[in-house]
């Protein structure tokens, strides 16, 4: 751990200022990240950046598609499709809570609700529809909800993120403090998500290779070789505070349901490609 501070800080030392994105609206800092992301890495198509460090280097691309021959995570997928289509004790499924079934829609999500002035992420819709059916929550970070999850995001496969933000006040300041917790420095290492994703994307830490922030949300839940199994969204954003020395915050926390919200629309126009594996 102490090499992989030093190594941190050493990259932390060689940081300008962050780029915090400076636009008037939502789409002016998505175009802003693209554009700033095809300036960097202009030889990988704008659809490409859904691949994460696989868009950027040759080798670890050429292991990784030998792996989706058998990716580890169909079982996990197959397990959670049977969750999907088995009836709570009520005798109602998953699917009486979701537009069109809960096929198809993962890229619509997380929205803004504008009744409740929240951000609903896919894990909360799928807890919530569990506690209005009478059956307790699961877990947020992985097992059940990481399975049903990755089926769901299964259906969705190839369809682009449409991520919305009203113009309303409770929408843009839950988008504004997604922003900002994405270029806000913490931790012990005083390292904000952009200074590894929008500053550092292709550079190596260690024996990890940075993978941009564009199409970070596409492939998740994600099978990690670290973790051994499916893990979601906000488990990733733990174990990323995790490794600045920040105390990581609650999964489905306001502020990292916020995260997910700035983080997915920066995607939209890139297809949905979860589950997916991860070193």
């Amino acid at each position: 751990m102490l090499k992989a501070k030093i190594i941190l800080v050493a990259l932390g030392a060689a940081l300008v200022v962050p780029q915090a994105l400076a636009g008037n609206s939502p789409e002016e800092d998505r175009k802003e990240a693209v554009e700033y992301f095809k300036q960097r890495f202009p030889d990988v198509p704008f659809k490409e950046f859904v691949n994460g460090q696989y868009a950027l280097d040759d080798d670890r691309r050429s292991q990784w598609e030998s792996l989706q021959d058998f990716p580890p995570y169909e079982f996990a997928v197959a397990e959670g499709k049977e969750m999907f289509e088995t009836p709570f004790a009520n005798g109602k499924t998953y699917a009486s809570c979701f537009e069109n079934g809960g096929i198809g829609i993962r890229q619509n999500y997380p929205y803004f609700d504008m009744e409740k002035k929240e951000v609903i992420t896919l894990e909360l819709a799928i807890n919530r529809c569990r506690e209005e059916n009478g059956e307790k929550p699961l877990r947020y970070k992985k097992g059940d909800i990481a399975s049903i999850s990755a089926y769901m995001a299964s259906t969705s496969q190839g369809k682009e993120f449409d991520i919305k933000v009203p113009d309303e006040p409770a929408a843009l300041a839950a988008y504004q403090d997604g922003k900002e917790f994405y270029y806000s420095r913490r931790g012990q290492l005083n390292f904000s998500c952009a200074s590894c994703h929008v500053q550092n994307p292709g550079n190596w830490i260690r024996a990890d290779l940075l993978s941009p922030a564009l199409g970070q949300p596409s492939n998740f839940p994600v099978h990690r070789s670290k973790w051994g199994e499916l893990g979601t969204l906000h488990r990733r954003f733990a174990g990323c505070n995790n490794n600045v020395r920040a105390e990581p915050l609650p999964a489905q926390s306001t502020e990292y349901r916020n995260l997910e919200y700035f983080l997915t629309y920066m995607s939209n126009g890139l297809p949905v490609v979860g589950p997916a594996t991860r070193p």
